[in-house]
């Protein structure tokens, strides 16, 4: 991966550069599922928190779950969880309009003072798309999607997994941007497109090491 092509993963729409990764160890709790997927969303988070060097954590001091999964058939069916329309915002007109494009999936992140992630919220509508798709590439492609703060744009042409021997991974230069971004020397937070030069320099030295 080209560093103008690493400098796209975290370019919005808007054309500003933002960059941010957990702050944090991650202390996770899924909703919707039965007891075997959420093994399945641990083991993912694991796979990928090991890969990255990141920590999770049975609670957040502040938080208490700090990633929470909610797996749903409907999207009218978030604003009758109760109390989650305090974790979210405006969430009736965000039910609206996620239903107005047909919309399966969506994120949400909230940010410590500094600008690290410190929460995230993941809902994802089992249509037949996610439903088609193995519980083990569902969940780890979820689970790299909110380990950085990436692009909206960043995965509209990228795929975040890759088929190898008939099994989906998580696709081998989005996971070796994943632990270049998590390499201690790196900020967890940058606005600065030089930024993408020191995420390629790190992911090309990962390589050459593998």
């Amino acid at each position: 991966m080209t560093p103008q092509e690493i400098e796209a993963l975290f370019t919005r729409s808007s054309g500003d550069y933002v960059f941010a990764r957990w702050g944090r160890p991650l202390a996770p709790v899924v909703f919707g599922v039965e007891d075997e997927t959420l093994q399945v969303v641990k083991g993912a988070l694991e796979a990928v928190c090991a890969m990255a060097g990141h920590q999770m954590a049975e609670t957040d001091p502040e938080l208490g779950s700090n990633l929470i999964f909610f797996f749903f058939r409907e999207w009218d069916e978030l604003p009758e969880v109760p109390n989650l329309d305090q974790l979210v915002p405006d969430l009736v007109p965000l039910v609206a309009r996620l239903k107005s494009v047909d919309a399966n999936q969506y994120r949400i992140f909230r940010f410590d003072e500094a600008g690290a992630i410190k929460a995230a919220f993941v809902f994802l509508r089992m249509d037949k798309a996610l439903s088609s798709l193995p519980a083990e590439a569902l969940a780890l492609g979820q689970v790299a999607q909110i380990m950085l703060l990436w692009s909206d744009e960043a995965f509209k042409s990228r795929p975040v997994l890759a088929q190898a021997k008939g099994h989906m991974l998580l696709h081998p230069e989005i996971g070796a941007v994943i632990r270049a971004a998590y390499d201690p020397v790196m900020p967890p937070v940058a606005q600065d497109a030089s930024h993408a030069l020191r995420l390629f320099a790190r992911a090309s030295a990962g390589n050459s090491a593998n």
